[in-house]
């Protein structure tokens, strides 16, 4: 059986990750692929309570502690339900993975990419995603985006404008220096077709047609 594919979807806070994975789901259980939809942090029980920990608005969190904190999480989603799935020929698509802590704890906490890429290798076993998807909006379509779920924000949601533009400027620099894995998608269009640049994106992944 040959193994899965490993596909992530990254971006800032606001750009729709959730909605385009969920939909990119949807459009490859529709082409017979066995599939299967993960968040981050999260995923299994260990992971969904760093995920409370690190989301806590009233906890005051170090940069470092965060960074490895997520890498933690990481590392047992990895093991315990990511690779096992991909091992048995079951594609995953996952709502954030490493990039997310690269541009967001690596930049935008300013911790440097590869010091926080190194963590994340050794708790990953060095698990790269077949490809990423890293889905681009204006920093203000996605403040708007956030405000409109009608949610109170988490702990990082909280950090203010510059913060942003650093995890922003991150994400640009890795789809620089990794552009075969990564491809930036606009997701200010309409999700259909958002969804259609994804799956061109991945073409050269996906089976051919039978």
């Amino acid at each position: 059986m040959p193994r899965g594919r490993l596909i992530s979807i990254e971006g800032i806070d606001g750009a729709g990750k959730t909605t385009h994975a969920r939909n990119l789901v949807a459009e490859l259980e529709a082409r017979g692929i066995p599939v299967r939809l993960l968040r981050e942090p999260g995923g299994v029980e260990v992971s969904e309570r760093i995920r409370a920990l690190v989301s806590d608005p009233s906890l005051r969190v170090s940069a470092r502690a965060e960074a490895l904190l997520y890498a933690a999480a990481r590392a047992q989603l990895v093991e315990e339900l990511v690779e096992p799935l991909l091992s048995g020929g079951t594609w995953v698509v996952l709502d954030r993975f490493l990039d997310s802590s690269l541009a967001y704890q690596g930049a935008g906490r300013g911790l440097g990419i590869e010091e926080v890429r190194a963590i994340n290798e050794f708790g990953t076993g060095g698990l790269l995603p077949d490809r990423t998807i890293l889905l681009t909006v204006d920093l203000a379509t996605g403040r708007a985006r956030q405000a409109d779920r009608g949610q109170a924000p988490d702990r990082l949601e909280q950090e203010y404008g510059a913060f942003f533009a650093a995890v922003e400027e991150g994400y640009r620099e890795l789809a620089a220096r990794e552009p075969e894995r990564i491809r930036t998608v606009d997701a200010m269009p309409p999700p259909r077709a958002v969804l259609e640049a994804v799956l061109a994106a991945m073409a050269d992944l996906l089976p051919e047609a039978g």
